[in-house]
């Protein structure tokens, strides 16, 4: 079989084994066990990816169990990404600084390469479809910070629509300030459905100069297990320099990641959780991948 066939399979497992079921805050997410992929960035002590690695080099652990990896692909991918921009009042002074930064990654992106553009405040709202265009639409420019902020919505919102794309390497950018106020879903909801569609989540702090040192904490803590449970990273207050910088390297790094696949030795359908470890055999490595899944649950 070679590879071209190889990947319209595992794309047909993934597409037919990820479901988010909506409804309400007891809606179930869940992930089909006869497959999982770890979409993984690694890198070396100067905090550069680290190219040329190989399956063997690669073991990974299931609830503390060795898994045979089935599928590796380490070479440039496209990816599919939601931006979403926190336009809820708190956001007044800082929505221009957002907009700018999403208009940046699109500037990234290769011609492979897919985003689309979302606004949350009391409600999700899309921007800009899927595209791998770097012009933006107009709309985005008529943003302004008003009502309440349902962070929450938005992100299961961008898992399910990431969910229907056919891309291996997934990712949702947030831009906010990290006060959920309104969301029907909680925190770990959000984070489930990140996980189920293996979405890795980028979080970029737009936290105000003036807001309290107990708020700034309580926010940068939402924004920071978000990013650090799947993989992504989390990136503290930035200014014009740091930002353009960040999105740079979150564009960069998701073509060049290590998308691991197996199949799970523990085939029970329990809907528990399951903690993954990624080992690499090469010394002073950085990995970032997702941090577990819940698996599919039996009727």
């Amino acid at each position: 079989m070679n590879e071209l066939h190889r990947l319209i399979i595992l794309s047909l497992l993934i597409f037919a084994s990820i479901a988010v079921v909506p409804g309400q805050d007891d809606e179930i997410v869940s992930v089909d066990s006869s497959i999982v992929l770890m979409n993984a960035t690694i890198l070396d002590s100067q905090r550069r990816h680290v190219p040329g690695l190989t399956q063997k080099q690669f073991s990974v652990f299931e609830n503390g169990v060795e898994q045979e990896i089935t599928f590796f692909a380490a070479e440039s991918t496209p990816f599919a990404a939601v931006i979403l921009l926190d336009t809820s009042g708190s956001m007044e002074a800082r929505v221009t600084l957002a907009r700018a930064a999403a208009i940046r990654f699109l500037d990234g992106l290769r011609s492979t390469d897919n985003a689309a553009i979302y606004a949350f405040d009391s409600k999700v709202s899309l921007i800009q479809s899927f595209s791998n265009s770097r012009d933006v639409t107009e709309k985005i420019f008529d943003l302004k910070a008003d009502g309440m902020t349902v962070l929450n919505d938005a992100i299961y919102e961008a898992a399910g629509e990431l969910n229907k794309r056919p891309e291996k390497r997934r990712a949702i950018i947030v831009l906010s300030d990290g006060m959920d106020t309104t969301s029907k879903r909680s925190n770990d909801k959000a984070l489930k459905a990140a996980l189920a569609t293996n979405a890795l989540i980028y979080t970029i702090d737009m936290t105000g100069t003036a807001t309290p040192a107990v708020q700034r904490v309580q926010n940068q803590a939402t924004l920071k297990k978000f990013a650090e449970k799947t993989g992504g990273t989390f990136v503290s207050t930035p200014g014009g320099v740091a930002m353009r910088e960040a999105f740079r390297k979150i564009a960069d790094e998701l073509g060049v990641q290590n998308t691991i696949g197996y199949q799970p030795s523990a085939s029970a359908r329990d809907g528990k959780w399951r903690t993954l470890e990624l080992k690499v055999a090469k010394p002073n490595l950085t990995i970032r991948t997702r941090k577990g899944y819940n698996a599919e649950k039996g009727k």
